[in-house]
Parts: structure tokens; C-alpha cells; sequence
């Protein structure tokens, strides 16, 4: 009686191929250690934001004070006006800021000279090199009383007009700064994206009497959607994170109702102040809703596009 041979097991066959290509899991070994230790070790310290942290106890010896320090920031008088600062800022960014790259790279996708293609993205990709620190001073100086906008701005107004002292104009500049910064970089994904079209798929739309607008929408605008759909999960995810440096050197006491977020609050409250447990309680916090946010949104986006970030 022949006897039926077993299937091989599954961990078997993983077991072998772990052998057999041992050398490709050690060059990946050293990116596995320097991501444990850099980003899964300082994770101990999160206690800190459950205890009354004092330097000389220690994390372990500090008293356990529980969730006080997110009850305290929760119903501060300033949470409202943070909070919403914080979500305006990035909404208004998403809204605003994420179609440029798209748009841009779409743009760039009919230049067909390639001289011409390379000095335009050379110019679109030149300001995300600007630091952070250079670009809030030369928003200063072009929005001072006595700077070139205003200069621009004179003969329609009565005087200078103080941008930067006055609450109301802060968002705009702040969004449009980092549209101004980040959205010609940020075409770099779409336009590899667009370089792997079908060629063929233009030119049988063209024979087919399809307009520019009409290929575009069809052909250039699907290619796309797939990147589109992980990057706008990406920007929900970090819809919380505004960004520190570029708040905080935006920040003037005048505009200080529309300039504070969460990260220069925690910044203030928990280096300039000393009080390390709040600052990482609200720390904590500000993760903890971005990572739900990241959660609800990939769950939508993948019910009705089909694309998924995990």
C-alpha cells in the first residue's frame, strides 16, 4: 500500500528559507537594533507622564499619580484654545496644502522637454532645503512694517499693516509658508508615480479623440490614486503634529491666541517650566489621537478605495 507523502509544514519551509538567505536578514539586523534602541527603548520613559516624576527618585521611584496629569490638562482653561489651534492649522494644511503636490505633479508630467522639465522642478524642490529657522526670518522681514509686502500693500492701505502681531493673519501665513516650502518636494512621489504610465494608454486615448482634461482625469489621475490614498492616511495620522519649530519661531506675544499649539505648549510647560510629568502626559496624548485618527482613517479609506496603509 503506498503511503500519501504529508505536505511540507509551513514553518519548515520558512525555517529553510531563512537558511538559505541568512546574509540578507544580517544586513537588515543593524536598522533592527538601531530602531529598538532608538525608538522602542525611550518608550520606558512614557511613565513619566503616570507619576510625579522627580529626578533624584527616579522613573521607578516616583510617586504613581495616575491619569491627574491628563485630567489637569484637560480642564485647563487653555485646552479649548490649544486644541483647536492645533486642529486648524493642520486641517487647514491638509485642505489646502495637499492637492498643490498633485497638481504640480500632473503639471510637470505634460512638459515634455526634459532641459526645461529639470530647471522647473529645480525651482519647486529649492525651498524644502531652506531651514526652518531661515524661513521664519525671511517671513519676518518680508512681513515687517517695513518690508516689500507692505511696501506692495501701501498705496491700497492706510499703513503698514503688523502681519505678525495680529492673530488673524497667522494661519494664512503659516499655511502658505509650508505650501510655499513643502509642495514641490512633496511632487517627487507623484511624479515617480506618473513616470510608470503606459505611454500606450495616451496614445490609444488620443486616437480615441480623448481631450487633455478627459486623459488626465482617466489615465493620470488613476495611476495616482493609490499613492494618493496612502499619503492622505500618512497626513491624518500626523494631523496632531504641526510642527514645533516653525510654530515657535512664528510666536509673538501678540499672536499667541492663534499660535499655540500643543507642541510649543508642552515645550513651555514641560523644558521651560520643569514640569516633565505634565509635558509628557500631554505629549502622550497629542499620539494617542493621532494614532486613532491613523486607525479611522485607514479603516475608512480602505472601504471605499480599496487602498490600505496596513
Amino acid at each position: 500500500m503506498v503511503k500519501e507523502s504529508k505536505p511540507p509544514k509551513k514553518n519548515k519551509g520558512k525555517l529553510k528559507y531563512l537558511k538559505e538567505n541568512y546574509t540578507l536578514y544580517l544586513f537588515l539586523l543593524p536598522a533592527i537594533i538601531l530602531v529598538f534602541i532608538f525608538n522602542y527603548m525611550p518608550m520606558y520613559g512614557v511613565l513619566i507622564a503616570f507619576k510625579d516624576y522627580n529626578v533624584a527618585q527616579g522613573i521607578l521611584g516616583s510617586d504613581w499619580v495616575g491619569l491627574d496629569h491628563f485630567r489637569s490638562f484637560l480642564s485647563s482653561p487653555n485646552f479649548l484654545l490649544i486644541f483647536s489651534n492645533t486642529i486648524k492649522l493642520s486641517l487647514y494644511g491638509l485642505i489646502f496644502g495637499f492637492p498643490v503636490p498633485i497638481i504640480l505633479a500632473l503639471m510637470l508630467n505634460q512638459i515634455r522637454r526634459t532641459s526645461i522639465k529639470k530647471n522647473i522642478q529645480l525651482i519647486l524642490y529649492a525651498p524644502h532645503f531652506i531651514s526652518t529657522v531661515v524661513l521664519a526670518g525671511m517671513i519676518f522681514i518680508f512681513l515687517s512694517p517695513a518690508g516689500p509686502v507692505n511696501a506692495i500693500l501701501a498705496p491700497f492701505t492706510n499703513g503698514p499693516i503688523s502681519f505678525m502681531s495680529n492673530p488673524d493673519h497667522f494661519r494664512t501665513i503659516f499655511v502658505t509658508s509650508g505650501i510655499w516650502q513643502g509642495a514641490g518636494f512633496s511632487s517627487i512621489v507623484y511624479v515617480a508615480a506618473l513616470s510608470n504610465t503606459d505611454p500606450q494608454l495616451h496614445d490609444a486615448a488620443t486616437i480615441d479623440g480623448a481631450s487633455l482634461l478627459q486623459r488626465i482625469w482617466h489615465i493620470d489621475f488613476q495611476v495616482l490614486k493609490p499613492v494618493m490614498a496612502v499619503l492622505f492616511i500618512l497626513a491624518i495620522g500626523g494631523i496632531m503634529g504641526v510642527g514645533f519649530e516653525k510654530a515657535y519661531l512664528l510666536q509673538t506675544d501678540m499672536n499667541i491666541p492663534a499660535s499655540e499649539v500643543i507642541d510649543t505648549y508642552v515645550y513651555k510647560r514641560g523644558l521651560l517650566a520643569g514640569d516633565w510629568s505634565f509635558g509628557a502626559a500631554v505629549g502622550l496624548f497629542n499620539t494617542i489621537i493621532g494614532l486613532i485618527l491613523l486607525v479611522i482613517t485607514n479603516t475608512v479609506v480602505k472601504k471605499l478605495n480599496g487602498e490600505t496603509l496596513y
